[in-house]
């Protein structure tokens, strides 16, 4: 039975609270298949809404709604903030997909998504991949992060890890005076599809990496491929804490920098592939009364929604890299205003994304 009180939540949050103004939320249900997911909408002011697909084994139905709503506004902001034109939305599936992740769900997935006539595309997320996107295209035209065979432009991985090296680049010229990392020391959370690549640009322009992952086997296979400059620590209470840490890179999930993080944090920058790495409002201005610059999440880690984005238009890589590129500027551009207008460089990103977004819907009103 779903937790009454935790419904409750999610309506407060939806129809009452700032982080709300949701357009549309679906919750799916394919019996057959075992699908459970729900689909939100935060806004299409700026076009269709666009964000990934999340499979993951949620603790509640109520969780697993807060979680897509969450994710659906940040990708407005994100994509706003990318210059792209689509709005923001999410999905998520609720279940372990090593254990309930078949053809058949996948299909019942897309079919729901198809039943949104374009209001919403699809992408990967946590627990997709491309090989799925291609079953879920089978169903539905409006996905995304297909396979090249499939029409699609493959992984977004890549560019997403560029981009977020790229506001590593912006955040060294803002605080050190220099776009390079070299002789840095920057700490990775996560080296999976992001983070792995992540590892090489960072490695190519000489800095030291400490990396860790909940999996053994992805840490192993960093440190086998880079036998010098890349080190683990067990966990990631043990990465942050680590001395000498110039840069701190979340790339796993969400709420990273929280009230335990954040007073123990020796890295002067935070800069990471998660989304929704703030655990709360007011962790962006415990970040700046430490002296720690934070590069918004949603900024830095557009590379991914921007190739995918492009897919739609034919996809063209060298062009999508140039835009991806165009987050150090970007980056730059939010630390100046945040310097000018006295507050955090979240606030900062978050009232360009947020004038965008409001300019878009005056102009459909006139």
């Amino acid at each position: 039975m779903t937790d009454v009180t935790g419904a409750s939540d999610v309506l407060q949050t939806l129809f009452r609270s700032e982080q709300g103004g949701h357009e549309q939320v679906v919750l799916c249900q394919d019996r057959a298949s075992g699908l459970k997911a729900v689909i939100a909408i935060h806004s299409t002011a700026l076009g269709p809404a666009l964000g990934g697909t999340r499979f993951y084994p949620y603790a509640s139905e109520a969780e697993a709604v807060a979680d897509a709503l969450n994710l659906a506004r940040g990708m407005s902001y994100k994509n706003a903030m990318a210059g792209l034109d689509h709005g923001g939305g999410k999905a998520v599936i609720i279940g372990n997909p090593e254990q309930i992740k078949t053809e058949e769900l996948l299909l019942a997935y897309g079919r729901f998504v198809a039943a949104l006539g374009g209001r919403y595309v699809t992408a990967c997320d946590v627990g997709t991949y491309v090989a799925d996107m291609d079953v879920v295209a089978r169903e539905c035209r409006w996905t995304t992060g297909r396979s090249p065979e499939n029409g699609g432009a493959g992984d977004s991985s890549v560019l997403t890890a560029f981009g977020v090296f790229q506001g590593m680049r912006a955040s060294a010229q803002h605080l050190w005076g220099d776009p390079t990392l070299r002789g840095r020391r920057v700490g990775i959370a996560g080296v999976g599809k992001v983070g792995r690549h992540l590892v090489e640009h960072l490695r190519k322009d000489g800095a030291e990496v400490v990396i860790t992952d909940v999996r053994e086997e992805s840490v192993r296979a960093i440190l086998e491929q880079y036998p010098t400059g890349v080190t683990a620590v067990a966990d990631t209470d043990a990465l942050i804490r680590t001395e000498g840490l110039d840069i701190y890179a979340p790339c796993a999930l969400g709420g990273a920098l929280n009230d335990d993080s954040v007073p123990v944090l020796t890295a002067k920058v935070v800069c990471g592939a998660a989304n929704n790495q703030l655990a709360h409002p007011g962790v962006e201005k415990d970040l700046a009364d430490r002296g720690i610059l934070y590069a918004p999440d949603y900024v830095v880690n557009a590379g991914g929604v921007i190739q995918v984005a492009d897919e739609l238009h034919g996809f063209d890589f060298d062009r999508c890299k140039a835009k991806a590129a165009k987050i150090f500027d970007t980056t730059l551009a939010i630390f100046a205003r945040a310097k000018d207008d006295g507050i955090p460089p979240a606030a900062a990103a978050d009232r360009i994304a947020e004038q965008r977004m409001a300019e878009a819907r005056a102009a459909r009103t006139r």
